[in-house]
């Protein structure tokens, strides 16, 4: 019983992640690596020119599934996650910038996160409806200053009527206009906080 609780002891501590659970596992954590290196001793120059590395061939594979009385993929398994390491889910805290990120850094899905597909979900809805539902609350003068000075603007910026322009269409002074469009913007915010 006591070299039961040395291998139960092993295995829990043997890496954050539990390499051996069923009792097929169990057999191959305790048996592959010294059947590996059995093989190894019989024919080691061969062996390595064959593989290329320091794995189990078929041949191998099938004699341990065959000693151990388990399944070859079950030692194909034992011998990936033996042969494996931890990965750090977070990246070292050093400053060496060099080094690979971190799998937190490439796993986090930002897109469905709650308040950014609100906060796109408004956004979309400002640029389309909002904008619209706040224009219809002016009258026609101010929604006509508001769409010749703001909504018919070029992507360079070209475009859009100055308020000098705007002053000579409606026979009345810049300051005018500025003061109509002024008072226009104040209704259409306010227009837009209430159906947000």
């Amino acid at each position: 019983w006591i070299k039961a609780e040395i291998h139960e002891y092993i295995l829990k501590n043997w890496r954050m992640v539990k390499v051996a659970t069923t009792k097929a596992q169990r057999k191959l954590f305790f048996n592959l690596r010294s059947l590996k290196h059995q093989y190894k001793g019989e024919a080691a120059e061969a062996h390595e020119a064959h593989l290329g590395r320091a794995g189990l061939s078929e041949a191998d594979i099938h004699r341990v599934a065959t000693e151990l009385n388990v399944r070859p993929e079950d030692v194909i398994e034992m011998e990936t996650r033996m042969a494996g390491g931890d990965v750090a889910l977070e990246a070292q805290a050093d400053d060496d910038h060099d080094a690979p990120m971190a799998p937190a850094a490439y796993l986090a899905d930002d897109h469905h996160e709650p308040t950014r597909m609100i906060e796109a979900h408004h956004r979309d809805w400002l640029a389309s409806d909002g904008i619209q539902h706040a224009l219809e609350s002016l009258d026609e003068r101010s929604r006509r200053i508001v769409e010749e000075r703001w909504l018919k603007v070029n992507d360079d910026g070209s475009g859009g009527m100055t308020l000098h322009d705007l002053a000579a269409v409606y026979g009345v002074s810049a300051e005018r206009i500025r003061q109509i469009e002024a008072a226009a913007m104040k209704k259409m915010r306010k227009a837009l906080t209430e159906d947000a």
